[in-house]
């Protein structure tokens, strides 16, 4: 070794953090799609809150609590802008979920498939 190799401290998954993985993903694809045809969005939602129990104590638990928070708060925010569609603001506000929707389920993608957490821990040191 030339010593300019990368060091690689990466441990492999075990079958249960793989099987979580698998879980996550297609809860993701499934999310993804939804954002362009509605019902895969509810499915999305309803397969994460299912396997969510699985992913317990394993390194893709916070993207099933992603998947959810996303899946909610895109609910609530999304019949807001349909109250408010009769004013502009409503579409703004529609457009903005639909945005933010697709940034965090593509980084939720991104993360899972790099067997890496959702959330970055602060590490100081």
């Amino acid at each position: 070794m030339s010593g300019f190799e990368p060091e690689n401290h990466v441990r492999p998954l075990t079958p249960r953090e793989e099987n979580a993985k698998s879980n996550v993903v297609i809860a993701y694809v499934f999310m993804l799609l939804g954002i362009f045809t509605g019902v895969f969005w509810l499915i999305g939602a309803i397969w994460a809150m299912v396997k969510v129990n699985e992913a317990r104590g394993t390194l893709f638990e916070d993207h099933y609590t992603n998947i959810i928070s996303t899946f909610w708060w895109g609910i609530f925010l999304s019949v807001i802008g349909v109250i408010l569609a009769f004013f502009f603001i409503g579409y703004i506000l529609l457009f903005g979920v639909w945005v933010w929707s697709i940034f965090r389920m593509v980084k939720g993608i991104g993360r899972a498939t790099s067997n890496q957490s959702y959330q970055v821990m602060f590490n100081p040191f």
